[in-house]
C-alpha cells in the first residue's frame, strides 16, 4: 500500500520507519541461512570465512563437501566400476537421506490420511464433544517432545517395534497428524455443506460424496497439511534419537551426531541443500495458498 498524498510527516516518518524495522528484522532471521551456504563452498575444514573466501580468491572456493555427502563411509571410494552402488549401500550422508525421505513420506501419507478424515469429521455439526476431541488430536504439537519420545519407545518396546523403521514411521504420522487436522479444519470452515446434503439427495453414497464433491474444494488445504507433515517428519530429531537404530538415522540425526563426533563442512552443505528443499516446499505452499483464494473467488483469477 502506498502513502497517500495528504499524509502528514508524522505518518510518513512511521511509513519510512516500520519499512526500515521489518527490514531489518528480516535480515536477523534470514543471515544464519544466508552465511551457510558460502560456507559450504569453503575449500578448507572451517566453519569461517577464510581470507581467500573474502577477497573471492577461485581456488577458495569448492565442491569437495558436497562430493563428501556421496563418499562418506564407501568401502572403495576411489573405484571405477561399481561407484554408486557402493555410494547408494555405504555413504552415511546418502543412506541418511534416504531414510529421511522414505520414513518421511510415509509417515505423510498416514498423517495425511488419518488427519484428513478426522477434519471432515470434527466439521460435522452433529459431532458431540468436538473440542475435546480436537484438543486431545493436536496434543502431540503441545506435549515436549522428549516426553512424547520417551512415551512412543516405552509403548513401542512393549510391541516389538522400537528401532524398526515402522515405529519410526508410526511416530512421525503422530506429529504430524495435528497439522493436518488444523490446515484442512481450517479450509472446511468455509465449506458449503449443502453441496453434501444435494449430492446425498441425488442418490451419492458418502464414499462417493467425500472423494467427488468435498475432496476436490478442501485439496488445497489437505496438501498444504500433508506438506507441513512432511516437513514436521523430515525435521524430526528427538524421536529418531529415541527409536532409531544406526541403520535408521535421519538426516537431522546425521548432522546431530556430525557436530557431535566430526565437525565436518558436510554438515553445511547439506544444510545449504535442506535450504533450498525449503524453499520449493514454501513455493509450492504459496502456490497451493493462491490457487485456493482463485477457487474460493477471494482473489481475481
Amino acid at each position: 500500500m502506498s502513502l497517500p498524498i495528504y499524509a502528514g510527516w508524522g505518518e510518513r516518518l512511521w511509513y519510512y520507519t516500520f519499512r526500515v524495522i521489518c527490514g531489518l528484522i528480516f535480515l536477523f532471521l534470514i543471515t544464519p541461512i544466508i552465511i551457510v551456504i558460502p560456507l559450504s563452498f569453503n575449500v578448507e575444514p572451517y566453519f569461517s570465512f577464510t581470507s581467500g573466501m573474502l577477497s573471492l580468491d577461485p581456488d577458495a572456493f569448492s565442491l569437495r563437501w558436497y562430493k563428501d555427502i556421496f563418499t562418506n563411509g564407501m568401502a572403495n571410494p576411489d573405484a571405477t566400476t561399481g561407484w554408486w552402488a557402493d555410494s547408494w549401500n555405504n555413504a552415511q550422508w546418502l543412506r541418511s537421506m534416504r531414510n529421511s525421505f522414505f520414513i518421511g513420506i510415509c509417515a505423510t501419507i498416514i498423517s495425511t490420511s488419518i488427519g484428513t478424515l478426522a477434519a471432515v469429521g470434527l466439521s460435522r455439526s452433529e459431532m458431540p464433544y468436538k473440542n475435546q476431541i480436537m484438543a486431545l488430536l493436536i496434543s502431540p504439537m503441545i506435549v515436549p517432545l522428549v516426553i512424547t519420545a520417551a512415551g512412543a519407545f516405552k509403548a513401542f518396546s512393549m510391541l516389538g517395534l522400537a528401532y524398526t523403521y515402522t515405529g519410526l514411521i508410526l511416530a512421525h504420522a503422530v506429529l504430524g497428524t495435528p497439522f493436518v487436522i488444523i490446515t484442512v479444519t481450517a479450509t472446511l470452515v468455509g465449506f458449503d455443506q449443502s453441496l453434501v446434503r444435494a449430492a446425498q439427495s441425488m442418490g451419492a453414497t458418502p464414499f462417493r460424496t467425500f472423494f467427488k464433491v468435498q475432496m476436490p474444494l478442501i485439496l488445497p488445504g489437505v496438501i498444504s497439511g500433508a506438506l507441513f507433515a512432511f516437513i514436521t517428519s523430515f525435521d524430526e530429531v528427538v524421536v529418531v534419537i529415541q527409536l532409531a537404530a544406526a541403520e535408521q538415522r535421519t538426516i537431522p540425526r546425521q548432522m546431530f551426531s556430525g557436530i557431535r563426533e566430526q565437525i565436518s563442512p558436510t554438515i553445511l552443505a547439506v544444510a545449504t541443500i535442506l535450504v533450498m528443499i525449503s524453499i520449493a516446499l514454501l513455493a509450492t505452499l504459496e502456490m497451493i495458498r493462491r490457487r485456493s483464494e482463485r477457487l474460493r473467488g477471494l482473489s481475481p483469477s
